[in-house]
């Protein structure tokens, strides 16, 4: 049996087939060891589930060379905006076919460089919202319940004060909220939840050095996001409410996050 020192990287090589053979009985060997290594293949797992799920429908589709190009930074991006919803999941389908899941979405800033700060993140808000929110049982990696370390957590890895918004006037309560990747930082998402069952998204990062606010749709009959984007900070929120609504309860959300940030 071969020894070496394993990381998380092996485990992204693992999950996309890429470990060697002869190493696979050490990594598993490893895995047993560290619990917390092995629960975060788990979770890696589920989330490669999730987003196979989330695009099942286009998966086996040719994508066009032309956004192929792009996606592989062949060409440079000419998207007209809005843009389709069917742009996201294509993506999704480039990355699965030319590189799997390795960073399990750490790959999605790179898609159309020529979009401007308030486009990226509102992309990388509305992407994250199709794959999450539709999740039941993996939509968060800590729930609600443990709402101040969600908070200490998401702030210390961020960077930013990160206060979860109490939109319950709004009719709206906490999941939870989990961290993502967001080009080279990291994003915090906040998942929100009413009597209905429908949900909405909250999703901030550190990085920005941009101005800007407003609202940004994929497709027309699939989510929106409100965004801001002062220097030091973006944030996003992300639903398919009816629009006034999802201005409202986004103003809500938004307030209360500067208070946090203030604070």
């Amino acid at each position: 049996m071969i020894r070496r020192d394993f990381s998380e990287r092996d485990i992204h090589m693992a999950l996309d087939g890429e470990l060697p053979v002869e190493e696979r009985a050490a990594y598993g060997a490893w895995l047993d060891a560290n619990p917390e290594m092995k629960a975060r293949s788990a979770r890696f797992t589920a989330d490669r589930e999730a987003l196979r799920a989330a695009f099942a429908g286009v998966l086996d589709e040719p994508v066009p060379a032309s956004l192929r190009k792009v996606v592989l930074g062949e060409a440079p991006a000419r998207f007209a905006a809005p843009r389709s919803r069917w742009w996201l999941a294509a993506a999704a389908a480039v990355l699965l076919a030319t590189g799997g899941f390795g960073g399990y979405f750490a790959g999605i800033d790179g898609i159309g460089q020529e979009n401007s700060a308030e486009d990226q993140l509102a992309e990388q808000a509305i992407a994250a919202h199709v794959i999450y929110a539709a999740e039941q049982r993996h939509a968060v990696e800590v729930p609600a319940s443990d709402k101040d370390h969600l908070q200490t957590w998401l702030s210390n890895r961020v960077g930013l004060k990160l206060v979860a918004p109490d939109l319950t006037a709004n009719g709206f309560q906490l999941v939870g909220g989990r961290l993502l990747p967001a080009g080279e930082s990291k994003a915090a998402m906040l998942l929100y939840e009413d009597d209905k069952g429908e949900r909405i998204s909250l999703f901030v990062t550190a990085e920005s050095t941009a101005s800007s606010k407003g609202t940004y749709a994929s497709a027309q009959d699939g989510p929106q996001a409100v965004y801001w984007l002062d220097k030091g900070y973006g944030c996003a929120v992300v639903g398919s409410l009816p629009r006034e609504q999802l201005a409202v309860v986004a103003k809500s959300a938004y307030g209360q996050l500067l208070a946090g940030l203030a604070s």
